[in-house]
């Protein structure tokens, strides 16, 4: 199955259901399910910023099953909607107003139980069993 590193606190935003787009450089032509995986780096600021979520923020590991159904480039309309919809999430496109790139529709976000390894760039693929019965809400 596809997988998707991504920093904390953005990960368990988006296994929590509170962040519905991740952001990239790149585009994706794919659709389907993507597990996203807690990477080991963390952004500092925005953990500050997010700390009165009181979310667990786990590193090195997998922590939801997501649905990619979009990908959408982000232009000043789509930016401007993001920052209406939620501008605590989406302080970023608020701070880096000229970041130029692509925003990846998740949904229906399932959290799993975390499984422990090692992520990489970009999507990359994990053989082993996500069993639904690891799954929790």
């Amino acid at each position: 199955m596809k997988v998707l590193t991504i920093k904390q606190p953005f990960a368990s935003l988006i296994a929590s259901g509170l962040k519905e787009y991740e952001f990239r450089t790149w585009k994706t032509k794919y659709r389907g399910e993507v597990l996203i995986h807690a990477g080991l780096s963390v952004d500092k600021k925005a953990m500050e910023r997010f700390k009165n979520l009181n979310l667990e923020y786990p590193l090195g590991c997998i922590i939801a099953k997501v649905n990619l159904t979009d990908c959408l480039e982000i232009t000043p309309e789509v930016r401007n909607e993001l920052i209406k919809k939620d501008s605590l999430i989406y302080n970023n496109l608020i701070v880096k107003p000229t970041w130029q790139g692509y925003g990846f529709k998740l949904e229906n976000v399932v959290k799993i139980e975390p499984i422990y390894t090692k992520g990489k760039l970009s999507f990359w693929n994990y053989e082993g069993d996500i069993n639904e019965s690891k799954s929790r809400n």
